[in-house]
Order: C-alpha cells, then structure tokens, then sequence
C-alpha cells in the first residue's frame, strides 16, 4: 500500500500550506503529496482546495476573486506556529523541486470542476515541463475533458480520474479521458476488487483536518487493499510511516 500526504500533513498542520508541505516531504518512504491547484483574478496558480476562502483564511469570496497580491495579505492560523499564507504553485515547486527529482511524487488536483479556470491546463503543463519535472507529477481532476486537454499538451501525463464512487470513475476512465488511474473516495468501492485489477486505485479521505482533533480511529489498510485500492492520501501519513 503506497501512502501520499493529502495536502500535506493536513491533520496536525493548516492543508495546502507550505508548513504542511515540509512536513510531508520530510517523511520516510512517502510516496507522494497531494495538492489542489486554483487561478486568481489575475492568472496565478495557487494552492488551495476550496473555491472560497471562508474555511482556511481570516477572509471570505471566491479565490477567483482575488488577486494574487490580495490572496497572499490573507492568514492562516497555525496555532502556535506563525501563520501561513496561501502559497503559489512555483513556491512548492521551490520547496519540493529536489525530493521530486529524488523519487516524490505530486499529485495535482486541478480544482476546475466548479469555477472553469480558462488555460489552467496549459499553466501548469507548462511550469512542471520547463522545471523538468513532469515524470514527478500525476494530474487530476473530477472534470474528465480537463484530463483530455492535458492529454494533449502532454501524452505521457499521467493522470488519475476523480469521482465519489469508483465505478464512476471506472466510467469516466472508459469514457476516454486518458486516465489510467482511479481516485475514488474511501468509502465508496462499489465494485468487485476483481474488477479494479490493473488499474492504480488512488482514495481519498475526508474529514479532520486541522484544527479539528483526530479521532484516533486507525485505518485497515489491508482490508482497503484487499478491496483493490493500492495508495490512499491520508491527512496524517505521519501514523502510518512511523
């Protein structure tokens, strides 16, 4: 079973912050980490999972709203750590630029599904290509025609397909979107792991991220694995890497 960091260390450090990023890239035998990628008002690639910025900053509305120098005046409360700021697509590739080169791998969820960002695709194609990195990053999304557009812009992308439940990932798949992986959620392997076979299955978790405080809940990764799912992004990869 590979592990990722879903946003970083997302459980003990504020998601998609270069403080959890750091946290990440400094485990042993990690896979890989998991971001989200979304446009400013003015083009910049930002990461940040929600379209709004009500639930992880000080401010509210649409990030699509913002402009980047507007974005980066917005804090992340970090408890006792110093606050974050919604970091830029070219700073994490600055942080993570040599454990790339080393073996990490970064999934890139592009957060178009609700908000159409004209030429993300492009943008992001464009930097991993010119940092020479594109063999490090795997592309994903819940909007299969994003997949077939980076598909073009890059043949050899990898790419994974998003939905809730994995046979509607396997449809999306099937459907032509260039992927060859599934990105299911956890808690939603309807089919037969028989049927998952050859495919990477990649699921994702939800819930208690930080501030909230863990469950302490432990997951059976053996049992996921006997369900078909070979990695899982986990919020507190830290437990499970030692």
């Amino acid at each position: 079973m590979k592990i990722w960091a879903h946003r970083g260390c997302s459980q003990n450090y504020p998601e998609n912050t270069i403080l959890a990023f750091e946290k990440a890239a400094g485990l042993k035998n990690l896979e890989g980490i998991e971001l989200d990628i979304q446009l400013t008002k003015d083009g910049q690639m930002v990461v940040v999972h929600d379209e709004r910025a009500d639930r992880t900053t000080d401010g509210t509305g649409y990030i699509r709203d913002y402009t980047l120098a507007q974005l980066k005046r917005l804090r992340i409360d970090a408890g006792p750590l110093p606050c974050q700021a919604i970091p830029t697509m070219e700073e994490v590739f600055d942080l993570l630029e040599d454990r790339l080169r080393a073996g990490l791998k970064l999934n890139i969820e592009l957060k178009n599904s609700i908000c159409p960002y004209e030429g993300m695709e492009e943008k992001i194609v464009a930097m991993a290509r010119k940092r020479g990195l594109t063999g490090a990053v795997i592309y994903s999304t819940f909007y299969a025609r994003s997949l077939e557009k980076i598909r073009m812009l890059d043949p050899d992308a990898e790419l994974g397909i998003l939905d809730t439940k994995a046979s509607d990932c396997l449809y999306k798949l099937k459907g032509g979107c260039g992927a060859k992986a599934l990105h299911p959620f956890w808690r939603s392997m309807d089919l037969p792991a028989e049927e998952l076979k050859g495919y990477r299955v990649r699921a994702w978790m939800s819930g208690h991220l930080y501030p909230e405080r863990p469950t302490g809940t432990r997951l059976d990764l053996m049992r996921l694995e006997a369900q078909g799912i070979t990695d899982v992004f986990l919020n507190e990869p830290e437990e499970y890497l030692g």
